[in-house]
């Protein structure tokens, strides 16, 4: 059995096309998508519209429980852009999307933690970024969740993480948004180092898992253009290079 596993879609609908693209040469039918589908200065409600074209279970991200709230003014700018872009029933369905999913063989799919849509399971913030932590605190985090195989987003880095005698940790990186900040203390930031749309491809037999983490090219250049438009400088940036302006 194969399953194509994705996250962090954030709106960047040519980011999105290369991957469903790519997922369909390879005659992969399951899709599972961690949320955070939507927030960001690019194509919030194509994005919506083209994964209406293709049901798959989708768990909810934080940016996708803050899009569909009610409170505009209370939100960051992404989030904002992205809950006036989008219609009242996308607003809706981000906000109906399920915390968590039990998607069968032992598969367990979440945004964050288990426990907490904006808490990091396999980083730390040290010196400013993001790095892996040790795996007895990535366990603690996780806790109790019983699982084979344990899918989560939300940092934008891709790892794959054994914790001994439980879970495989899987985490496929981000298919639209390849760096970004986050001064939420400790202030941080993420960055891939490289603008590539990314997913990853679970294989499954009875026996074992294997996980194949995939980075393609496609126009992020029109995703940067796009974020231009839209006053995000920043945003550009981290489209075009993987990494975060500095000064």
């Amino acid at each position: 059995m194969r399953i194509a596993v994705i996250a962090d879609i954030h709106g960047n609908l040519p980011a999105l096309d290369a991957v469903l693209a790519d997922i369909d040469r390879r005659q992969i039918e399951r899709i599972v998508n961690l949320g955070d589908v939507a927030s960001g200065p690019l194509w919030p409600r194509e994005t919506m519209l083209r994964l209406a074209e293709r049901p798959m279970p989708t768990v909810r991200g934080n940016h996708d429980r803050w899009v569909g709230g009610d409170d505009p003014a209370r939100m960051g700018k992404s989030d904002r852009f992205a809950h006036g872009d989008l219609t009242a029933a996308q607003r809706g369905a981000l906000a109906a999307l399920p915390a968590m999913l039990d998607i069968g063989d032992g598969i367990v799919a979440f945004h964050a933690t288990p426990a907490d849509d904006t808490r990091y399971l396999v980083e730390t913030v040290r010196d400013g970024q993001l790095v892996r932590d040790g795996v007895a605190a990535i366990a603690a985090r996780l806790g109790g969740v019983p699982a084979r195989v344990a899918l989560c987003g939300h940092s934008h880095l891709p790892h794959l993480v054994q914790i001994p005698g439980g879970a495989l940790i899987v985490n496929p990186g981000s298919v639209g948004c390849p760096a970004y900040d986050d001064d939420a203390a400790p202030a941080h930031v993420s960055e891939s180092g490289a603008p590539h749309a990314r997913y990853a491809v679970l294989t499954l037999d009875a026996e074992a898992v294997s996980a194949e983490f995939v980075a393609l090219d496609y126009a992020w250049g029109d995703a940067a253009a796009r974020a231009e438009r839209n006053v995000r400088p920043e945003w550009a940036h981290a489209l075009r290079t993987g990494l975060m302006p500095r000064g």
